[in-house]
């Protein structure tokens, strides 16, 4: 299954857009995407945006924040299970308030997706994100992510994604153990041979309570900690529910990093 995030903006910055993702990666500092959730079953935090205004009032608040992206969800994957599918018009009709605004707000805006139908019709980038029927902990799983992905890239090639516009999410928590969520993560570096930009989306997920017992609400430290090995192992982007706390954490490792 391929999870398709477009990176969208208004329609006419179309002809603008295939060189959206190169200006993000240009500012040479991870890029922080805040997670929205505009469901009512969301693991973490479900039903709290479901209101067009709260939605709007909390996208405010991850920009001024620092969110560099936004990224809206609008069904509910929930990676250990329990998600309730919704059709296409459910979806679009959780989108149809909330994303015009959003974009009006003047940063990158996601669509957290699985149909092609939902996803933006503009050339715009997209995230391919590994994941699995079901977990099966006697694999590889770097190795289960790199055959994901070269399949994944075939077909886009086919589709007519140019490769600059595409950008890999190992999919922590998603047809993984806890065991190979930490894998991934560890591994990260290998999977920069594709020569893409890395996406990494470990906020508060169910690895980290099965390291330190903690309801979802109560997993930042365990987050930021899995954030920041993350880009020291190539993440070019973290996404997050804590954009505050995720901002601040990356900029006191990169002032650390450059005192050396």
């Amino acid at each position: 299954m391929t999870l398709v995030r477009p990176v969208a903006g208004s329609a006419r910055d179309e002809k603008k857009s295939p060189d959206r993702l190169a200006r993000l990666l240009a500012l040479g500092r991870p890029i922080v995407m805040g997670v929205l959730n505009v469901t009512p079953d969301s693991f973490s935090d479900g039903g709290r945006f479901l209101d067009p205004k709260n939605a709007i009032d909390q996208a405010r608040r991850m920009i001024a924040e620092g969110a560099d992206v936004l990224d809206i969800g609008a069904e509910s994957t929930r990676p250990y299970g329990g998600a309730v599918a919704v059709s296409v018009a459910e979806e679009m009709r959780r989108l149809a308030p909330i994303l015009p605004a959003a974009v009006a707000l003047g940063v990158p805006v996601s669509i957290d997706t699985m149909k092609a139908e939902v996803a933006a019709q503009h050339a715009v980038p997209v995230i391919i994100m590994h994941n699995r029927e079901a977990a099966d902990p006697s694999i590889d799983i770097i190795a289960d992510i790199s055959a994901f992905f070269s399949r994944s890239l075939e077909i886009a090639a086919r589709a007519g994604i140019a490769r600059q516009n595409i950008v890999l999410d190992p999919g922590i928590g998603f047809g993984k153990t806890p065991e190979q969520s930490l894998t991934a993560i560890a591994r990260l570096p290998e999977l920069k041979s594709f020569g893409l930009p890395l996406l990494v989306g470990a906020s508060r997920k169910r690895f980290i309570d099965t390291v330190s017992p903690a309801p979802p609400d109560q997993r930042l430290g365990g987050s930021i900690a899995a954030h920041l090995l993350a880009v020291a192992g190539g993440a070019a982007i973290i996404r997050t529910h804590d954009v505050a706390e995720t901002v601040q954490a990356l900029r006191v490792a990169a002032a650390i990093g450059s005192a050396r």
